[in-house]
């Protein structure tokens, strides 16, 4: 807090400052963030006034966690190496695995095939074109074991991006440690398990809103018993700025979402304590470099104060917003692709300095294809180069005191209390979902951003200005030969004539009458998964009894 004195001469000092500066040569642009609103030219302790340090920043590890979750941060333990991947078939996918394990990677993050994620088995008619292309293709416990052929479950931390079927996938991999001889206690990773942010954004959804909680809360009581190092939810923000939401939108839209698990938990009759340390969060890294670096400090901030004072959890992991970051893919360019290099570590560097506990760098070829080997070394190289080379991992969250970035956490802080104001008052999230809001938030946000694009009061190198007319595009692109569809067909219609039937008919069964009443489902589907019943089977039985969700029109 400025004393007056102080306060009268910075003040005088910087209209000294604005006189000289207004005399000064100004490019005739604008200078806008990429949530479109203008900067300041210079920022002052003026702009800090109010800021307290212990209840606004205070010291990495203690509360409300601005400046990191872990007293130590990077000198501690460097954030986890986790690239994306899925592609083909299981076998594959776990080549990829393997390789990237040896190039240094320190944990797994699986990215399955649409039809995975909307619970379609291979050989379902909706799956048709689509089987190992956008990921890979896992209908069984047998797709679920070649996946992780030769990785010991209990030595290495898996991510996996599914949602509406989380819980089915999530059984596989329990069942694929059993079959290692690895307890699910000894398990760690997460599952996505964010179907939320699906109504809202990505649009990858099955079942209605109130069944998927169910399923969603059913998966934190079990993981309380069973599997206790596990993030149950990976609380997604990531899809929400991939579809054009700006960085306060991203912030504000997937905290909403995470108080809105936090009160399904509750409602569920769980201990908010024992179900809150294991939700975890999952963030875009833009390119406004700044900007995302002061979201996620905002963003720990936020959910510390709501954690403890709203919902009054008493164990201070409750508080800890931990999060995994992934680096903007709807940033990267066709055009120019090697481009996409230098926008991956930038946005891999703000989340480093914005204090992530894993990180994904996209691959300079994935506006073209999924990556090449040879593009995907080049992006864990990305990190390990930010790890072990640039010295930011020598102190933690060497940013702060920054006017402007100080500045910036708390006017993103601000825009996000806006924001959670507007959803309360029209009801909650699921009743901001029935009415649109989010998407069509999303929507305006996506237009003004092309809009300035076109204007070009946003200069995309590439793509409006700096264009090679004549490019060649020659880079390794990598290509899924429609004999993995084929063949994953050929090996489901095996799986089926050589398993016990009956026996997957009785798991069914049960299954049916499991979530026809109140049982927690998630035991009666690991039952399904371990006689190798597929996912399209559980997921019809489970359809038949919650029915399919219908997003109504917005636009």
């Amino acid at each position: 807090m400025l004393d007056d004195k102080t306060k009268n001469q910075i003040e005088k000092l910087h209209s000294q400052w604005q006189q000289q500066a207004n005399k000064s040569k100004t490019l005739n642009k604008k200078f806008i963030i990429v949530s479109g609103e203008e900067i300041n030219p210079l920022y002052t302790p003026l702009d800090l006034e109010g800021i307290d340090f212990e209840r606004d920043i205070n010291f990495p590890g203690d509360y409300p966690y601005t400046r990191g979750v872990h007293a130590n941060m990077y000198r501690g333990k460097l954030w986890t190496m986790r690239q994306f991947s899925g592609m083909g078939n299981a076998a594959q996918t776990n080549e990829r695995y393997h390789f990237l394990l040896n190039k240094g990677q320190t944990g797994l993050s699986v990215a399955f095939d649409l039809p995975t994620l909307m619970g379609y088995d291979s050989d379902h008619p909706r799956s048709l074109g689509e089987v190992g292309k956008c990921g890979v293709a896992v209908d069984s416990l047998a797709d679920m074991e070649t996946l992780f052929k030769g990785i010991q479950l209990d030595k290495i931390s898996t991510s996996m991006t599914i949602n509406a079927p989380a819980s089915i996938l999530f059984a596989m991999y329990i069942a694929v440690a059993e079959k290692q001889g690895v307890p699910s206690k000894k398990l760690t990773g997460t599952i996505q398990n964010d179907i939320l942010k699906e109504y809202i954004a990505q649009k990858e959804w099955i079942y209605p809103p109130e069944p998927s909680m169910r399923l969603i809360t059913d998966t934190m009581a079990f993981c309380a018993d069973h599997v206790p190092k596990w993030n149950t939810i990976s609380i997604s923000g990531y899809h929400i700025r991939e579809a054009g939401a700006t960085a306060a939108q991203e912030l504000a839209f997937t905290l909403a979402d995470g108080f809105a698990y936090v009160e399904a938990g509750i409602k569920a009759g769980l201990d908010v304590d024992v179900f809150a340390p294991r939700l975890s969060y999952f963030f875009n890294s833009h390119l406004d470099f700044f900007e995302e670096i002061a979201k996620f400090r905002a963003a720990r901030r936020i959910w510390a104060r709501r954690m403890r004072e709203k919902y009054k959890a008493k164990n201070e992991a409750s508080w800890l917003l931990r999060f995994h970051t992934q680096t903007a893919g709807c940033s990267l360019t066709a055009q120019q692709p090697e481009n996409n290099i230098v926008r991956t570590a930038f946005q891999a560097l703000a989340g480093v300095l914005g204090g992530t506990q894993s990180l994904h760098t996209n691959s300079m070829d994935e506006t073209l294809a999924l990556p090449s080997d040879h593009a995907v070394k080049i992006a864990l190289r990305t990190q390990q180069l930010i790890a072990h080379e640039t010295g930011v991992a020598n102190t933690i969250d060497p940013l702060a005191g920054s006017y402007f970035v100080e500045a910036m956490t708390n006017k993103i802080e601000a825009q996000a209390e806006k924001y959670f104001d507007e959803i309360e008052r029209r009801g909650g999230v699921l009743k901001c979902i029935e009415q649109g809001y989010f998407q069509q938030e999303i929507a305006r946000s996506a237009y003004r951003y092309q809009k300035e694009i076109e204007a070009k009061d946003r200069i995309v190198v590439g793509i409006n200005d700096f264009i090679e007319p004549d490019e060649e595009i020659k880079i390794p692109i990598l290509y899924i030969d429609p004999q993995v569809e084929q063949d994953q067909c050929d090996a489901l219609k095996k799986l089926r004539e050589n398993r016990d039937n009956d026996q997957v008919k009785r798991s069914l069964e049960n299954l049916r009458k499991v979530a026809q009443g109140n049982e927690n489902t998630v035991p009666a589907i690991l039952d399904c998964v371990r006689c190798y019943t597929t996912e399209g089977e559980i997921v019809d039985v489970l359809r038949e009894v919650f029915g399919e969700y219908q997003e109504p029109p917005f636009f």
